[in-house]
């Protein structure tokens, strides 16, 4: 087991890392940017080292000062946390370059996976259906303008490299392809550094699918159920749940039997999660995140398993403690909702009461007295809560939501309350275009 590990990353994924690893009996060293100093994961971890100003590129995206403060600080491994650099092949291989274990996959899956080109065409070899759409990237217009008249409108440009809606544009009309593509690829290039798209048949109402996988990179892997992340805006996810009200058994059994296949073939280690559009019964296979995603702890309630301990002890020792089950053989219980509350503003919290009780739990970076930069991602802290089905859940996060207090920046927390009181939401039939249906009563709501 690793003594000393590194946290790459800031904020509510770097407090809920520490957490665990002080469980584990790993020291920790938390890294932070001059926006950041102070900042709660600062003061939890063991140790704090500056890495540079606010700008990300100079700070939590400076892979020569991260590796630099590992070595500084006698670290045996890194962990890079959700988001940064978590999916960057280069980084994982500079850590491993001097001699420190990276806490996710080998570079070569990274970098695998990390191409939606090629992580479409790896999904079909293992039986998976992918949406129809260009095998490789778009060269030329020409190429373009045939694939669209073969795939049919709508079609939606995708960056090879990307996510999170950068370099995404949807066509209905092919007078736009031209420029939706010019745009798509001035997007990809300026966010991922790389301009290369693709295109695949626009799914109008789908729901947003995805799998929580753990493997050992041994051959082990365990499925801990699927999470419904389609409650969104602008491709941001809200509110995420586990199990979907959306799956049935029969497909929950044949997604997870081809995410299994595919994780346990590619040598896979560590935690990762297979994101899929599911459209009535049918479901297609969209992309892979490999790390540890924002909304684990959906997936942790629902199994009973710490998956950031999992990962580090994947990662370590290639093993996993799920009792010796793998595939579809973890048990889960009960359903876990989570909303995640963004601050609309930077500012100081003059005030933060949190909610408890049974299966009630808020992952935070908040604390009275800390500011909340301008810098980096809105989000500010994550509620979740268990119960033994989604009726009582929804009227937990209900209770508990009205418990929460932050004070001293605007967030979404109204919003937040009036989307689980909302009828299409509680009754479960609702896909990816359900917040444009409701934002403009949610974003009103005082």
């Amino acid at each position: 087991m690793i003594h000393k590990l590194l946290i790459a990353n800031r904020g509510e994924i770097a407090v809920r890392i520490i957490r665990t690893c002080r469980e584990m009996g790993i020291k920790t060293v938390a890294v932070y940017s001059t926006a950041d100093k102070g900042g709660v994961h600062t003061r939890m971890a063991d140790e704090s080292v500056c890495i540079g100003p606010p700008p990300s590129k100079d700070s939590y995206l400076s892979q020569h000062n991260l590796i630099a403060a590992a070595l500084k600080t006698r670290c045996g491994a890194v962990h890079p946390g959700a988001g940064f650099l978590a999916e960057n092949a280069g980084f994982a291989r500079a850590v491993r370059r001097e001699g420190l274990t990276f806490i996710g996959p080998s570079p070569e899956v990274i970098e695998l996976l990390g191409d939606k080109v090629s992580a479409r065409a790896t999904a079909v070899t293992f039986g998976l259906q992918v949406t129809p759409g260009t095998q490789d990237a778009v060269s030329d217009m020409d190429g373009a303008r045939d694939a669209i008249r073969r795939i049919g409108f709508p079609v939606i440009i995708k960056a090879a490299a990307g996510g999170g809606g950068k370099g995404m544009r949807i066509m209905r009309r092919e007078a736009d392809v031209e420029e939706n593509i010019r745009i798509a690829r001035s997007e990809a290039l300026a966010n991922f550094g790389d301009e290369r798209v693709f295109i695949e048949r626009y799914i109008e109402k789908p729901r947003h699918v995805e799998l929580q996988i753990l493997a050992d990179g041994a051959g082990t892997v365990a499925a801990l159920g699927e999470r419904d992340c389609s409650v969104q805006k602008n491709h941001q996810k809200l509110i995420e749940e586990s199990p979907s009200p959306g799956v049935t058994d029969a497909m929950r059994e044949r997604m997870t039997t081809g995410a299994v296949t595919m994780f346990r073939e590619l040598g896979y280690c560590g935690a990762g999660t297979i994101e899929f559009l599911v459209e009535g019964s049918e479901w297609y296979f969209m992309e892979v995140n490999a790390r540890v995603q924002v909304e684990h702890p959906v997936s942790e309630f629902v199994s009973g398993i710490d998956i950031i301990r999992q990962q580090i002890l994947a990662c370590t020792e290639n093993r996993l403690e799920t009792g010796g089950a793998a595939g579809h053989g973890v048990p889960l219980s009960g359903w876990a909702i989570e909303c995640r509350i963004n601050a609309l503003a930077p500012g100081r919290i003059v005030k933060l009461e949190v909610p408890g009780g049974v299966g009630v739990r808020f992952d935070t970076c908040l604390a009275e007295g800390c500011f909340v930069p301008p810098h980096y991602d809105a989000m500010v802290g994550k509620l979740i809560v268990h119960a033994p089905d989604r009726g009582q859940a929804l009227a937990k996060m209900e209770r508990a939501l009205s418990e929460l207090v932050i004070e001293g920046i605007p967030t979404n927390l109204k919003r937040q309350e009036y989307i689980i009181k909302e009828k299409t939401f509680r009754s479960g039939n609702f896909d990816t275009s359900y917040y444009g249906s409701i934002e403009k009563e949610a974003e009103h709501v005082r």
